[in-house]
């Protein structure tokens, strides 16, 4: 195992196509940031006391009834929202809010269930929560909590090819549908490495790790990845190429195996990748740059559409080193959020039109924002975390917490009553941390998971040792 002290500002070099980012044309902005952050902390507090009076200990609180929704068990509750809120929460110096959880997970939390679960979702949600948490106060059970977990997720990894089954029993290990993706494939490697090198245990990183290079040994001709492959014959089942949906986070955590991790292999696929990404499947249409889907074997293109979840990847593009593409990528995302006001889950950049007009929360604009501003610290990002905040205000408030949307096009826009676990995680943190420049968060040495989840950064409250 390598040294985990490598963070997000020490890995830039030798990565593709790098170039500086010209900055958003946005100048003169004379917002109080400071004040923005203590706005963001207010909404936090205020969703999580509806979350403790209405649904504590329960999964997913129904922002509009005050009802609650199961995830990822069908069901029984684990407790998922308070697992996923812990580190923002500590972050935020929510001290009083973090204890409460923090005294739950000690009494209440256990995955001794006879019940089917994502072992992508789980990993990313639960295991990272926990682990992140951890990091945060230190707690020991914590940590044998995250370690109980993946425990249960290890089988569905017992393939020939090393790639995982999509679900796994928590109780009895059955496993279930080796049709998977890269997503659901790649994105174990920093949760499960952390896990490793707290526990002293190698089998989570090595068992990761194998997941991740058996699949890009599969890659086509022209280095890229598909989006449907079978987990136990790693025969390929699809044929597009995509930076979105059921591919996302595995360049993600390509570059992130590097960064946390110090791993020289997934810098190398990360780069291997990158190219052929950036060769096939960029597309500039009147002047905004977009990533098209493209035939993995052959680079031609099958669709224009875009799915919200790769509006990240401009940010990652500039973690890896192409700073002026993933600065051009994430404007043409902002001009979206200036027509619509928060971004539809589909959007074709051919039509203009939205291809989804239903929208969950989502963070990943607010992401790519505070990944480009830790980098170059231009109150541009800061501006575009800020819209992104006012409109998730101004639009996805509900009675008992933050609702998604069912039709960005309406006026006004009609709500759904469901509030996902991640928005816990993700976007308030990420509002925060760009807003707030808090003491408790190293800005210089840090690592978010693709969940948001804080493994690397953060600062004691009191000057004592966090672990």
């Amino acid at each position: 195992m390598t040294d985990l002290r490598l963070g997000r500002r020490a890995l830039l070099g030798g990565a593709v196509a790098i170039g500086a980012a010209p900055a958003l044309a946005r100048t003169g902005d004379d917002t109080d940031w400071h004040a923005l952050a203590k706005d963001v902390r207010a909404e936090m507090q205020w969703a999580w006391s509806h979350y403790r009076a209405h649904a504590f200990g329960l999964d997913q609180i129904r922002p509009i009834s005050g009802g609650a929704d199961r995830f990822p068990l069908k069901t029984q509750h684990v407790g998922l929202t308070l697992i996923e809120a812990m580190d923002t929460l500590w972050v935020m110096g929510l001290d009083a809010e973090f204890a409460a959880a923090l005294a739950w997970t000690r009494t209440h939390l256990d995955f001794a269930i006879d019940g089917e679960v994502s072992v992508f979702e789980t990993s990313i949600r639960i295991v990272g929560g926990l682990l992140s948490a951890h990091h945060a106060c230190g707690a020991p059970h914590l940590l044998a909590k995250a370690r109980d977990m993946a425990d249960r997720l290890l089988p569905a990894f017992a393939t020939p090819t090393g790639l995982p089954y999509r679900f796994v029993n928590l109780k009895t290990g059955a496993v279930r549908d080796p049709a998977t993706n890269p997503a659901e494939i790649g994105t174990f490697l920093p949760e499960w490495g952390t896990l490793s090198r707290l526990a002293g245990d190698p089998r989570y990183h090595d068992t990761a790790k194998r997941a991740v290079v058996a699949l890009f040994e599969r890659r086509s001709k022209i280095d890229l990845l598909a989006d449907t492959i079978d987990a136990v014959s790693g025969r390929w089942l699809g044929r597009r190429a995509s930076v979105g949906s059921g591919a996302d986070s595995y360049y993600e955590y390509l570059w992130d195996g590097w960064q946390l991790l110090g791993d020289a292999d997934c810098k190398r696929m990360y780069d291997v990748c990158t190219r052929a990404i950036l060769h096939y499947q960029q597309d500039r249409r009147g002047g905004q740059l977009w990533f098209a889907d493209v035939d993995f074997e052959t680079g031609a293109r099958l669709s224009t559409e875009q799915d919200e979840l790769a509006a990240f990847y401009g940010g990652l593009l500039a973690q890896g080193g192409a700073r002026a593409t993933g600065a051009a990528y994430t404007r043409a995302w902002v001009s979206v959020q200036d027509r619509f006001g928060i971004l539809p889950e589909g959007y074709d950049y051919a039509t203009g039109a939205p291809t989804q007009v239903t929208n969950a929360l989502r963070p990943e604009l607010a992401d790519a924002a505070f990944n480009h501003w830790l980098l170059d610290h231009d109150v541009a990002w800061r501006i575009v975390g800020r819209d992104h905040f006012l409109a998730m205000k101004r639009w996805n408030r509900a009675p008992f917490g933050y609702a998604d949307i069912a039709d960005v096009t309406t006026r006004p826009m009609r709500q759904a009553d469901h509030c996902p676990a991640y928005w816990w995680s993700e976007q308030m943190k990420y509002y925060y941390l760009l807003f707030s420049d808090t003491p408790r968060f190293d800005y210089q040495t840090n690592y978010l998971s693709t969940e948001g989840n804080v493994l690397l950064g953060f600062r004691p409250a009191d000057g004592s040792s966090l672990n």
